[in-house]
């Protein structure tokens, strides 16, 4: 099935892209029509339709803390030392407060 320039340039107008004649001459878009009819001849009766992939589940581990109490650790990477006393970063201000 041999598709005519035209009617490649009518196809890209409707999916709405924008395709130089230059790049429409180097298209191969019939080796891919006929991948796809090779697709469409494919015997899939009896094969269960996989509805979404992610119903398969991946392994979750468990939700433990493992390096928790490390407050002053840290906190001494804090450049301004303003709120680490209270355990808190001290930063610039963002905002005129109105």
């Amino acid at each position: 099935m041999a598709f005519s320039k035209q009617q490649l340039q009518k196809f890209a107008n409707l999916i709405r892209i924008e395709i130089s004649d230059e790049k429409l001459e180097q298209m191969n878009i019939d080796s891919v029509i006929d991948w796809l009819d090779k697709l469409q001849k494919i015997d899939t009766r009896g094969v269960e339709p996989m509805l979404n992939p992610a119903q398969h589940k991946l392994p979750q581990r468990a939700d433990t803390v493992t390096d928790g109490n490390i407050r002053d650790a840290v906190m001494a990477n804090t450049p301004d030392k303003a709120g680490v006393s209270r355990g808190y970063f001290a930063v610039p201000k963002v905002m005129d407060g109105e």
